[in-house]
């Protein structure tokens, strides 16, 4: 029965989006659009917290990399929308080398530290960088072309017609995300989380495992960031502030560290809650902050975490029932 439980809730959640994009309103389907692009880039982050026990606190840098890359690649190059989203990804892909190139000769809080001194740097160039990034302006008018194949023409202008190309990015990194835990990739960054001395008395290089698991992370906040940009049609200096590198940590935290499922359902969470309370307070950070406080304390495995606890579908021995049962 468990091995078909996450077939069956990857079926249910693409019939649930294809239902939403066909019957939801305009409102609707922007909230799930912004679920789905914090999920990639939660589901992404948590490779590198969850899977190999890394706290970043500068994965907002990559965020604005896929986000700034898309931009300029639309003003300059091409508008072509899935060339700007590839131009992102490998903008955020080369920041996070270079980076994580430094940054994973550390572990704990000198990683972490470090993460957000070189995201604040990414931050400053941003804000600095006038001619190039617009400064605290930002670049705007990043209209959704249509994506031209061959013959066929498909107009992204209605947010209906850009949602599926969300849906298509988001389905694509669950599966990428799935295979990558239950490879033997996915395995060794379990293991170094659990013990990393055990690991390299095996004879495994840590740093290039760790900065495997940083440059994957940061490719994935890259995607989030370019399918941000064109849901927006502007990107910030904000995008790539610390305190946008929070949001990741807080969804895994939610939904659960260690599951396959849980940045999804937190990304979910956070992003409903917050909507609904800055609707009925102006203080709605305070009561956001108490509630996500409550979530956090009260489901010490997250809520998927729980959940799983809950129901008796523990992991099995074999680590590579550990998605199936998350």
């Amino acid at each position: 029965m468990r091995r078909y439980a996450l077939p069956l809730i990857a079926c249910l959640i693409l019939a649930g989006l294809v239902l939403v994009g066909i019957l939801g309103s305009r409102f609707t389907v922007y909230i799930t659009m912004r679920v789905m692009i914090l999920a990639i880039f939660a589901l992404g982050y948590n490779l590198l917290l969850g899977r190999t026990g890394l706290l970043s606190f500068g994965h907002a840098a990559f965020f604005a990399g896929g986000s700034y890359g898309a931009a300029l690649f639309f003003i300059h190059v091409n508008r072509h929308p899935l060339l700007c989203i590839a131009a992102g990804i490998a903008l955020a892909i080369v920041l996070s080398v270079i980076i994580g190139f430094f940054c994973v000769r550390h572990t704990e809080i000198y990683f972490a530290m470090l993460t957000l001194a070189f995201g604040m740097m990414v931050f400053s160039l941003i804000w600095n960088m006038r001619e190039i990034t617009g400064g605290d302006d930002g670049l705007v008018g990043i209209a959704r072309a249509p994506i031209s194949l061959w013959l066929v023409s498909i107009s992204l202008a209605k947010p209906s017609h850009y949602y599926f190309l969300v849906m298509a990015f988001f389905m694509v990194s669950l599966a990428l995300v799935y295979v990558i835990r239950q490879s033997p990739l996915g395995l060794i960054l379990s293991g170094i989380r659990e013990n990393d001395k055990r690991i390299e008395f095996a004879g495994i290089s840590l740093k290039n495992y760790r900065l495997a698991a940083f440059v994957i992370s940061g490719g994935f906040a890259g995607l989030a960031g370019a399918l941000a940009t064109f849901l927006n049609s502007n990107t910030t200096p904000f995008s790539a502030h610390w305190t946008h590198s929070a949001e990741p940590v807080l969804v895994s935290l939610i939904g659960g560290l260690q599951t396959f499922m849980g940045p999804v359902v937190g990304s979910l969470i956070y992003v409903v809650l917050r909507e609904v309370i800055e609707r009925f307070t102006q203080n709605w950070m305070l009561w956001f902050g108490i509630i996500l406080l409550i979530i956090i304390m009260g489901f010490r495995g997250g809520v998927v975490g729980s959940m799983v606890s809950l129901l008796g579908l523990k992991n099995r021995p074999d680590e590579r029932s550990e998605g199936v049962s998350a």
